[in-house]
């Protein structure tokens, strides 16, 4: 008995392949537009979807696949006698397979096409026979994934064709794939607003809907969470930036763990942020600059990490190295280290971040714009009586960035090429200031120090002066400025504001 598969897929790797085992395994095949062509150019028998309907394609393409012969195919129940006579009565040939997956719609728009042409790539019917067929997946197979396809030929194999297990893995997955196309689709729109009978993206960078809807993919399940008490798993935002640790590749050692992930996202991200050749060190997601709390750490470089570089990396205990690439000597260095984690990011990838920061809290959720705000030192104000020197502004900008990233209240040490000394969570600024000269393993005299918010009182600026700053970077905006700048030219300090201040909890 001759059985029908439809396929219609933008992504083609993989589904000449799948045709063929089809083809070989009795299967009529029947597809649309580019997947048809691309079928028969490879020689694959393909059937119309207007040899199935009896109907043309219309509305240049709108309407091809909306049928009942193609529908009642999908959705009729295979030994229901009414339903089996209903397809005999109408002449509908039962469909036992669905291959779809849809046009990357986010793609299109983040190109900044007009609403008109977006408007062109919402799919109607790939959608409705993902649905049909992941609604009947006890007797419909329905495949979005190519990774899924030799899966398919091997469960079809069986006497009684796929498993139920294998069936219901399938429609979820199908499912997915619909609810985070129409979520891109709903997260489009309320970008979009009306401009008389016109429409157009709107002018505000972001907008938050009124209902939020998200997606993310497992990329896996985790030991456990913060402690081991804990569950835990790792989920992919396809939709923001994969320049970032859910895009990069494990190379080599052990499983990540919940905090190797929170601490390769902070180190990964800060790191990037360095124009000049970087490496950060993170320990529980604190920026640490002393040897001892390095121990057990995550390194994070912006370059490709070289053999000498390496062989030093290997005398150490490290939990983990992220970089965008490793020379041939480097990964002969790090694999004497089988436990060492070492994720690999693909240099190509695209920097763009989008979508929301997201923060749960019991029984909700917090979203803003992440924190993308570079300071550039021509819209910095110095306030002081004495100006930075050159080398003075070369630090200060190294350390405004690396505080911007460190838990708040943070006051950060750093020279021209490297941060010094952390203070990050703490009560108070004057505190910040303490803890992140006690941390500091070099002399502070001649170091900048950065805060991430302003000075309430003058005491945290005496701190930093007593620890041997000579500049000092902060937002400003406190109703004590003028006494803390007061402090600076009393103990002789450069002060910089910027007018930026940069909590992070």
């Amino acid at each position: 008995m001759t059985r029908r598969a439809i396929i219609s897929v933008y992504r083609k790797e993989g589904i000449v392949e799948l045709a063929r085992g089809l083809s070989a395994r009795g299967f009529e095949i029947v597809s649309t537009g580019g997947t048809a062509q691309e079928l028969g150019k490879e020689g694959v028998k393909v059937t119309g979807i207007s040899e199935v309907t009896g109907f043309p394609e219309i509305l240049d393409g709108r309407v091809k696949t909306l049928h009942p012969k193609v529908h009642a195919g999908i959705l009729a129940k295979r030994g229901l006698p009414a339903h089996e006579q209903a397809l005999r009565e109408h002449g509908v040939t039962p469909v036992d397979v669905v291959v779809v997956n849809l046009y990357p719609f986010e793609d299109r728009v983040a190109k900044g096409v007009p609403f008109s042409e977006a408007l062109e790539y919402v799919d109607i019917g790939g959608p409705t026979l993902l649905r049909a067929a992941a609604k009947n997946f006890a007797q419909v197979a329905v495949v979005v994934d190519p990774a899924d396809y030799t899966l398919l030929l091997e469960q079809r194999d069986r006497d009684a064709g796929p498993d139920a297990a294998t069936r219901l893995y399938l429609a979820q997955k199908a499912f997915r794939h619909t609810s985070r196309y129409e979520a891109a689709i709903a997260g489009y729109f309320a970008q979009v607003e009306a401009k008389g009978d016109s429409y157009g993206v709107a002018e505000t960078e972001e907008v938050f809907p009124y209902r939020l809807a998200l997606s993310f993919e497992k990329v896996q399940d985790l030991r456990y969470g913060e402690n081991p008490h804990q569950r835990a798993a790792f989920y992919s935002d396809l939709g923001s930036t994969l320049y970032s640790v859910a895009s990069a590749r494990k190379l080599q050692g052990k499983e990540l763990s919940f905090n190797n992930i929170l601490d390769l996202d902070a180190a990964w991200r800060l790191v990037t942020e360095l124009p000049d050749p970087a490496c950060v060190i993170v320990k529980h997601t604190t920026w640490e600059c002393d040897p001892m709390s390095a121990f057990g750490g995550i390194l994070a470089f912006n370059r490709r990490v070289d053999g000498t570089t390496a062989q030093r990396l290997a005398e150490k205990f490290v939990e983990a190295v992220i970089a965008p690439g490793y020379e041939p000597e480097a990964k002969k260095a790090l694999a004497a280290k089988k436990n060492l984690r070492v994720l690999d990011m693909d240099t190509t990838a695209i920097h763009k971040v989008t979508g929301f920061d997201l923060r749960r809290v019991m029984g909700g959720l917090l979203a803003q714009e992440w924190d993308l705000h570079r300071l550039e030192r021509s819209h910095c104000e110095v306030v002081s009586k004495r100006k930075p020197t050159e080398e003075e502004w070369k630090a200060l900008l190294l350390a405004w960035t690396v505080v911007k990233h460190v838990k708040s209240n943070a006051i950060v040490y750093a020279s021209s090429v490297q941060t010094i000394g952390v203070g990050a969570g703490q009560m108070s600024r004057v505190d910040a200031a303490r803890f992140a000269a006690l941390k500091a393993q070099l002399p502070l005299t001649g170091s900048v120090a950065a805060s991430d918010a302003f000075f309430p009182f003058r005491d945290g600026l005496d701190e930093i002066a007593r620890a041997g700053a000579t500049a000092v970077i902060q937002p400003g905006g406190s109703v004590k400025d003028e006494e803390v700048i007061a402090a600076a030219d009393e103990h002789k300090l450069a002060m910089v504001f910027t007018g930026v201040r940069h909590f992070r909890h």
